[in-house]
């Protein structure tokens, strides 16, 4: 259903750009695989992410937001804003371990921004216990600013993005209609805005080279600095900076898909079936976020942010308070090899106090490689 509606279009407007063809792909309502209710997502799923390998990945996350906090005068209202919370396994993590280990009193709310109801729905059972802290709101446009944190897992990756190719100077790739499915074909770049991305971030001039680029990145950052009057953004994902994102021998770019736990280059199969995603240039994400407002202050691989937070004492007090817990050792090493290496967290800063050094960057901080 989904390629016809996305064939008609086409038919109708002409060739799509690749970012279009994607966000149709992706978040069409009621056909897009974030917005059908088909999707799975975890192990049973076409991909799982890092909450959903053991909640000491929420855990950690709270004691760094916990600190956060502290470095904000310790604010009677305290948000947390999440992003693409999938089946709500951070949320939980996040949430239990603040109540259980600090003491915020009545100072914590808890806002997911959810636009499929099926999910909100299944994230409702999955939060049931932590009414009153918890509420939900379909976009960003119904959240007011705030003081607090923004929490995104393998959000940024999602966002639709832009395909450019090198020949005799950049083109972009669009999107038509083909026999039995769709083609590429090529065309002049769709805004401005490509080619000063192409420029600034040296993309190589080389015959064929193809790569991303991700635009929705920019605008999202300035929704979040407009909401955020004091606070944090925690990124976690997996990409690189931008030297090793368009290095000359990643030539066909960083586009994947998943379906049904099985990696392939064919966005245009199963659409509406399967995950498209891009990585991350956290080096746009860093300069973009600057020109917004919000400070990048740290950047390093998962796995030592991890590290640093104090993941072999959270693990050492579960084994002392219950020595069968050495049965989930071998799920939370997923978090710190694996994708302790492929995915990166950054946090950025608005405010006007000294942000301070935060205790996720203490055995690394690798701002400067970006």
């Amino acid at each position: 259903m989904l390629d016809r509606i996305i064939s008609e279009r086409i038919k109708q407007e002409g060739p799509i750009t690749f970012e279009t063809f994607m966000d149709m792909a992706l978040y069409l309502p009621e056909y897009g695989y974030y917005t059908s209710g088909e999707s799975v997502i975890g192990p049973d799923g076409d991909f799982y992410t890092s909450p959903h390998l053991h909640p000491v990945f929420g855990w950690l996350m709270a004691i760094q937001i916990d600190e956060m906090r502290r470095l904000l005068g310790e604010p009677e209202g305290f948000t947390i804003l999440e992003i693409g919370a999938g089946r709500g396994f951070l949320a939980e993590g996040i949430i239990s371990y603040i109540r259980r280990e600090f003491n915020w009193g009545d100072g914590l709310q808890y806002i997911i921004v959810e636009r499929n109801p099926r999910v909100q729905q299944g994230q409702e059972e999955m939060l049931s216990e932590y009414k009153g802290i918890v509420q939900w709101v379909s976009s960003l446009a119904g959240v007011e600013q705030f003081c607090g944190c923004v929490v995104s897992n393998e959000l940024l990756d999602a966002f639709p993005v832009h395909v450019v190719q090198m020949n005799d100077a950049y083109s972009e790739v669009y999107v038509d209609v083909a026999e039995n499915g769709f083609k590429e074909t090529e065309g002049e770049l769709s805004t401005p805005d490509l080619a000063e991305y192409i420029s600034r971030y040296r993309i190589p001039e080389m015959p064929g080279y193809r790569t991303e680029v991700n635009l929705m990145l920019r605008d999202f950052l300035k929704e979040i600095d407009n909401l955020l009057s004091e606070g944090f953004v925690i990124t976690v994902d997996y990409g690189y900076p931008s030297w090793e994102y368009h290095a000359e021998e990643r030539s066909r770019g960083t586009l994947l898909c998943y379906h049904r736990h099985t990696c392939n280059e064919d966005p245009y199969g199963y659409v509406g079936k399967q995950d498209i995603t891009a990585h991350v240039n956290f080096s746009a994400l860093r300069d973009w976020g600057e020109e917004a407002g919000l400070r990048a202050i740290g950047y390093c691989p998962q796995g030592t942010f991890l590290v640093s937070l104090g993941i072999d004492r959270v693990i050492s007090g579960m084994l002392s308070a219950d020595p069968g817990f050495q049965s989930e050792i071998p799920k939370i090493k997923g978090l710190l090899l694996g994708m302790g290496d492929t995915h990166k967290v950054m946090v950025q800063y608005k405010g006007k106090r000294e942000s301070g050094s935060l205790r996720g960057f203490e055995l690394r901080n690798r701002l400067n490689l970006l």
